[in-house]
């Protein structure tokens, strides 16, 4: 049997393959505590269920305009215009089965083989293993522990060249918990315009913000709306990485050439699915505002705990829930002290080259999960730690 060579261009996304991992040592009775996965542990709101459950009965089983069902578009685009200061109409939305179809859609609808596309690194694999598999060319912005591992718009602007046709932002940041700041957001606009390229921005944490810190959009920055593509969803805000909702916020000229990728691809997003997603932004918000203050207290937690480990540094996160303290000390390579970790403690983390070169010697952890297990990770790392520095 053969198989496409373009496959050897497309990446993963190792947290899954982590993930098997450890279920496969908790199968021998072994107790692991996950702090792989990127997915909220607390359960989707009971009235966004019920939203659902009433679409089924109401009928909305079928197929649906690929876009999406028009009230929903109109609904996310009111929501952006609210959190994001710009006038956005259901025109520019289209939703998708998750945040990542938009990204791929919205790749593929811009960029061209030979394309220069620059993205933060390390960051979300998915980005980079997209470029690749269009034939474009990634080139990584280093986001630097020193920073708060905030994209340096000085570096970033010498890597802009007349091949370079996409930017592509993420704040807060997987993995990093980094967060763009609006004065950041001005600088780089100040670059996209002259040098006429996209601006490609994932904001599904953008509601996941800690000491006050308020989120900040590239696409309510003058002149950007034209060439920015705002990728949002529902799984992180709202718990809801099982239902598939996510959606793009993009120029009309851009849309029915994003709908038509998805035609061929997914057709649309479920139907009920939709109207729960609406009605996620219509009801009451108190429940994603205790989870919110639920991950603070654990971002204290993990990153106390993870600074009280000799030779190990960890900055505080301003967003998201995940933290990326550096272990380069050890002089492991972070896919060692994965293995490490996993086998010999127990604590299912990933490696930070999961997410790009510049990840070496840092080791992701998901603080969504309960302060008891983070507390139970911090205890077995130290073991972990102290028998290695024995040898």
């Amino acid at each position: 049997m053969q198989f496409a060579n373009r496959l050897k261009n497309l990446g993963t996304e190792s947290a899954f393959e982590v993930l098997a991992r450890a279920k496969a040592i908790e199968a021998t009775g072994a107790d692991v505590v996950h702090l792989e996965i990127g997915e909220p542990d607390f359960d989707t709101p009971r009235f966004i269920k019920d939203a659902a459950t009433r679409a089924l009965d109401d009928g909305f089983t079928h197929y649906v305009p690929t876009p999406g069902i028009t009230a929903v578009r109109d609904a996310f685009a009111n929501y952006t215009s609210q959190t994001r200061g710009v006038q956005c109409v259901g025109e520019e939305v289209v939703v998708a089965p998750g945040a990542k179809p938009i990204i791929f859609f919205a790749l593929m609808a811009t960029i061209n083989a030979g394309d220069e596309v620059i993205y933060p690194n390390p960051a979300y694999p998915i980005y980079e293993s997209m470029i690749r598999f269009l034939g474009a060319k990634p080139v990584p912005v280093h986001l630097r522990e020193e920073n708060d591992f905030r994209l340096d718009v000085k570096e970033l602007e010498k890597l802009v060249t007349r091949k370079t046709r996409m930017l592509i932002l993420n704040s807060p940041q997987n993995p990093t918990g980094g967060v763009l700041e609006q004065s950041d957001l001005r600088k780089i606009a100040a670059l996209a315009t002259p040098h006429d390229f996209w601006v490609m921005t994932d904001e599904v944490y953008s509601r996941i913000l800690y000491d006050g810190f308020e989120h900040h959009s590239i696409i309510s920055e003058k002149g950007m709306k034209g060439r920015t593509i705002l990728v949002e969803g529902h799984s992180k805000t709202y718990a809801m990485t099982g239902w598939r909702l996510g959606y793009g916020v993009m120029p009309k000229e851009l849309v029915p050439r994003v709908a038509r990728l998805q035609t061929n691809a997914t057709s649309c997003a479920a139907a009920f699915t939709q109207i729960a997603g609406a009605a996620a932004y219509a009801g009451p918000q108190d429940e994603i505002e205790r989870m919110v203050a639920e991950f603070k207290a654990r971002r204290d937690l993990i990153v106390d705990g993870l600074n009280s480990l000799p030779n190990v540094t960890c900055r505080k996160p301003k967003g998201a829930f995940y933290v990326f303290p550096n272990f380069s000390a050890y002089g492991k390579t972070s896919k060692e002290l994965e293995t490490l970790f996993l086998e010999k403690a127990h604590v299912a983390a990933l490696a930070g080259t999961s997410f790009g070169e510049y990840g070496e010697g840092f080791l992701r952890f998901s603080y969504a999960n309960s302060r008891q297990n983070i507390e139970k990770a911090i205890e077995r790392i130290r073991k972990a730690l102290k028998e290695l520095r024995a040898k």
